[in-house]
């Protein structure tokens, strides 16, 4: 909380955060277009914003596009409004809707969480079919090799695929690559949404970037914000104490 606070206190920071308010996934030739300073003096603005978790960053290419991440100010909310019962602020959860809006040709959903764990185990948590099923209600299936097949096939016995795809990526434990599809467009691979799994160490923890990419529409966006949040609280959760949250995330109604 330190590092968001100081980076908050900052007008030029607070600017940067609000032309990634208005468009997400830039460069930062794009945002040094729009701030009155050197190239150098804005790179140190954002590293002090991706210091405190309040910027992701993401590689296409020679590009480094930038992205507003929401989590910690929601955990600002969380923790200074509402304990204090307070309504919660709609330019929140504005910067958090923004905060998944992007260009078809841009990653639409960044989210960024830190672990108390290693690679090797948030990999393993992400591609074993028993532990998926202890955090994630679905058994993700598949050899894991660029090129095989893989689904997300039900814990209840019937054998049933809600997702299916392709892994175009597998660098174990650092970085693993998915198509994601309705298992009747199993073979459209261009009609596919796109998962990519970074995993990284982080000092003695691991940052995991999770971007999902290609989806359809507004609607499929929302499913993605409040379904990564609720699958990646649980995996943080099995990692660090060794069980999932009391409560599947996803069957606890919101507000």
């Amino acid at each position: 909380m330190d590092q968001v606070f100081k980076a908050l206190a900052d007008e030029t920071r607070r600017r940067l955060l609000d032309r990634l308010h208005e468009e997400n996934g830039q460069t930062l030739g794009e945002l040094c277009e729009q701030i009155d300073m050197t190239r150098q003096s804005v790179t140190r603005h954002l590293a002090l914003l991706e210091a405190a978790n309040l910027v992701s960053t993401v590689r296409r290419g020679r590009e480094k596009l930038h992205y507003l991440n929401p989590v910690p100010l929601h955990r600002i909310q969380e923790r200074w409004i509402d304990k204090f019962e307070r309504p919660r602020l709609r330019v929140l959860g504005a910067v958090k809707r923004q905060a998944e809006e992007a260009m078809t040709d841009k990653p639409t959903f960044v989210y960024v969480t830190y672990i108390a764990s290693t690679p090797e185990k948030v990999w393993d948590a992400l591609t074993d079919a028993d532990l998926t099923a202890a955090y994630w209600g679905h058994r993700n299936e598949s050899d894991w090799r660029p090129g095989s097949r893989w689904a997300h096939v039900r814990t209840d016995g019937s054998g049933i695929a809600d997702v299916v795809g392709t892994v175009t990526g597998s660098e174990r434990p650092t970085r693993l690559v998915t198509t994601w599809g309705a298992p009747g467009e199993e073979g459209d691979v261009s009609g596919h949404s796109r998962v990519t799994f970074d995993i990284r160490p982080h000092g003695d923890i691991v940052r995991l970037t999770v971007t999902h990419e290609d989806l359809a529409d507004e609607d499929e966006r929302a499913d993605a914000a409040s379904g990564w949040a609720a699958v990646l609280s649980n995996l943080k959760s099995l990692l660090e104490t060794g069980r999932p949250l009391p409560q599947e995330p996803w069957l606890v109604p919101s507000g």
